[in-house]
């Protein structure tokens, strides 16, 4: 069956299904299989430095000849050097978070880059539409890494950013399967961002050991925390319970991040430290139950979604 709606549209892609560009797990290795399978990969380069980025840009062009993009943190601190090694290896799609979306849209879509956003508020979505981005990526509480502080849920999410927007919605927070998708774009998304249930494949350069404690974990095993500082999803560790603690007894931003130091999440998530590492995963972990190839995975979805979606039409 052929599928084609703004999403597929704007990325050149077969399915709406976008792989999340987490850090320390979303090298070319996923983005590649990902964009073969027909979805969209995303490179996390908060995670690389500015040569890192490139090698895996011009590894992933040879691994595939579809549509990839890079996820880029604003406040990652070369930002300037990140986007120059964008623009030189001529990525067609950035994915933008954590930060102002006036920084840096007209100067990547000037450069003929298509431009999304991450926000976790129909305000924000209003923000970066008015700025020029090609689509928002809405966010909902349920995501793992870093969140938004007004915890608001995708179910309540995706449909004010639909009444707040012209621009595609691509839904993100708590997605795993194709009756999560469908679900998502019932609420007026026109894709969705997955990105926990791409740690747990063997393409994601995450830690096994990580990707074990997502398998085995279950309801209620993630919290949002760090929330002076930078709101950050975890799975629950000795690190998090340091964490838990020190903000039950008020510790001050500098104080919690002082806690964080340097390198906690690469501990934790890439070099398998599960006691001590910062453990970045969604509220989705819950429903993870083995490691997959990455096309399978996106197989699984889309044929869930299509499937759920018939059944529903015959009521």
């Amino acid at each position: 069956m052929e599928f084609s709606n703004r999403v597929t549209q704007l990325f050149g892609v077969k399915y709406p299904i976008i792989q999340a560009g987490m850090i320390w797990a979303s090298g070319w290795r996923l983005a590649s299989a990902v964009s073969n399978a027909g979805g969209l990969g995303l490179l996390g380069a908060g995670s690389m430095y500015p040569e890192v980025l490139r090698e895996h840009i011009r590894k992933c062009k040879a691994a595939t000849s579809r549509p990839f993009g890079v996820n880029v943190p604003l406040l990652y601190p070369d930002i300037e050097v990140l986007m120059k090694v964008i623009t030189d290896e001529k990525v067609p799609v950035v994915f933008t978070s954590a930060g102002n979306p006036k920084t840096w849209t007209k100067q990547l879509k000037d450069e003929g880059v298509t431009v999304v956003h991450v926000v976790s508020s129909s305000l924000f979505a209003a923000k970066a539409a008015a700025a020029g981005c090609d689509a928002v990526v809405a966010e909902g509480f349920e995501a793992g890494g870093h969140n938004g502080r007004e915890e608001t849920t995708t179910m309540v999410l995706i449909p004010a950013v639909r009444d707040a927007v012209d621009i595609p919605v691509i839904a993100a927070g708590g997605i795993a399967t194709g009756k999560q998708m469908l679900a998502a774009m019932a609420l007026g998304a026109d894709g969705v961002q997955v990105g926990s249930r791409f740690v747990c494949t063997p393409e994601a350069s995450s830690h096994a050991a990580f990707k074990e404690a997502i398998i085995q974990a279950k309801e209620g095993d993630t919290q949002l925390s760090m929330k002076k500082t930078v709101p950050v999803r975890l799975l629950k560790n000795e690190f998090f319970k340091e964490v838990s603690e020190a903000e039950s007894r008020g510790a001050s931003a500098e104080e919690l991040q002082q806690l964080l130091g340097r390198g906690r999440a690469k501990k934790g998530m890439f070099e398998g430290d599960m006691a001590a590492g910062e453990l970045e995963i969604g509220q989705v972990s819950a429903l993870i139950s083995q490691v997959k190839p990455a096309a399978d995975v996106v197989s699984e979805i889309w044929q869930e979604f299509l499937e759920t979606g018939r059944a529903w039409s015959r009521l």
